[in-house]
């Protein structure tokens, strides 16, 4: 199986106890079963996720059935997905450049050693 990697940039709300927040419902003990599910049917093989300041930065690391356009769709055909998703916006915030509705932007490599 061939995997490779992919990474996205998103903001919080630039508000520590915002953050702290979203952290939580991060954490290994808070995390929707029903959300870790969807990710790993979507063709995610491994997914991190860091901060810094109010900027989050997510490496994904995926197989070959993974597009970003059928995560949508999956996505958009699942409630408890649905219901996450309209959390995190009180959480989240689109970064500069986003468009209307994107949160996640795709960052472009440009080193690799």
């Amino acid at each position: 199986m061939v995997s490779k990697k992919l990474c996205y940039a998103c903001d919080l709300v630039d508000n520590p106890e915002l953050i702290e927040r979203y952290k939580r419902y991060h954490s290994q003990d808070s995390a929707w079963p029903e959300i870790t599910k969807s990710i790993r049917d979507s063709g995610v093989l491994d997914m991190e996720i860091y901060l810094l300041g109010n900027r989050l930065f997510m490496i994904m690391e995926v197989d070959d059935s993974y597009t970003p356009e059928r995560k949508q769709m999956m996505d958009a055909a699942n409630p408890k997905v649905q219901e996450w998703e309209e959390l995190m916006w009180r959480f989240q915030q689109a970064p500069p450049g986003a468009k209307e509705g994107e949160k996640w932007l795709p960052m472009e490599q440009i080193y690799k050693l």
